[in-house]
């Protein structure tokens, strides 16, 4: 009779105590061994971590250098930073960490930084160029996702500052935007110049910019005209232009941009950009939902991962 007593007893706290041994058990295993991610994670009724928002790695991915996808809708690899500051330039806003590019990038901006301290032009303020493995950013771009954009302001009038004081720095705008005039009290020759620096380079596949800025480049007598073609007229680039290069030899997965039409950009192509005095203003359209963005190539999501 005891010996049963025994038994049931044993029996019924062994029913009690599992449970909280189980999750004690749990608890206290190295993470490796819990089983709390992939499909072991979902059938132990344990949350799965998400792999990280490309903004929120900080380092570039190992390997060699590779820009993927299209310019919009891509990722880099082997990704490599911008110095803070060196000669002809200054990058801004360190602390978001958007200074990094396809080595290619690096060097042209190096270079172009060479250019514009030789020109006596004063000192680039180097705006965004890719996050540290590139890929969508949570703001402030549609593109600069595989290393290959840049946005450089065309303000030159600033001395080299410690990095905090170039947190919170404005940009200066080139253009009366609303009457679509020139600045003058802002655009100058060392505006022009830069632009043509920056252009004359075979790597250059685009440079956007207002197209006030365009048609005041090409009102200017040139000797030579075709690095016009590399200029875009873009809105929203009144204060910066955005520099964009052409796929690099060593990315066979990077998607270049068409060719710019020939010419220098300075017909009709341009003039169709400007408001016509004779006609009345277009009504704006309604709003409309912007389509989600396609899936990410997979080479980008391994990355990522």
């Amino acid at each position: 009779m005891r010996t049963s007593f025994r038994r049931w007893w044993t029996g019924l706290l062994r029913g009690l105590l599992a449970p909280i041994l189980a999750t004690s058990a749990l608890v206290s295993m190295p993470p490796a061994m819990a089983g709390t991610s992939g499909t072991a994670g979902i059938a132990a009724g344990f949350p799965v971590p998400s792999p990280p928002a490309w903004h929120d790695v900080t380092t570039p991915a190992p390997g060699p250098a590779q820009s993927i996808g299209g310019y919009a809708n891509g990722c880099l690899a082997g990704g490599v930073g911008l110095a803070g500051d060196g000669p002809g330039y200054q990058v801004i806003r360190l602390s978001r960490k958007r200074n990094f590019g396809h080595p290619d990038l690096v060097a042209y901006l190096s270079r172009l930084g060479l250019r514009i301290a030789a020109a006596g032009l004063g000192r680039a303020m180097i705006g965004d160029l890719s996050q540290p493995r590139g890929g969508p950013m949570p703001n402030g771009h549609a593109s600069h996702e595989i290393g290959l954009d840049v946005d450089i302001w065309l303000r030159l009038d600033l001395p080299l500052l410690p990095p905090e004081r170039r947190e919170e720095l404005v940009e200066v705008s080139m253009v009366d935007v609303p009457n679509f005039r020139i600045n003058p009290q802002t655009w100058s020759p060392r505006q022009v110049e830069l632009i043509h620096l920056a252009a004359d380079d075979p790597r250059v596949t685009r440079i956007f910019v207002h197209p006030t800025i365009k048609d005041a480049l090409c009102r200017l007598s040139w000797p030579d005209r075709a690095w016009l073609a590399r200029v875009r007229p873009w809105f929203g680039h009144a204060a910066h232009m955005h520099i964009r290069l052409r796929c690099p030899a060593d990315s066979p997965a990077c998607e270049n941009q068409p060719p710019a039409a020939p010419g220098d950009g300075c017909g009709e192509e341009l003039a169709s950009w400007f408001p016509k005095p004779d006609q009345p203003p277009a009504k704006p359209e309604p709003a409309r939902p912007k389509p989600p963005p396609p899936p990410l190539p997979a080479a980008c999501r391994a990355l990522l991962r």
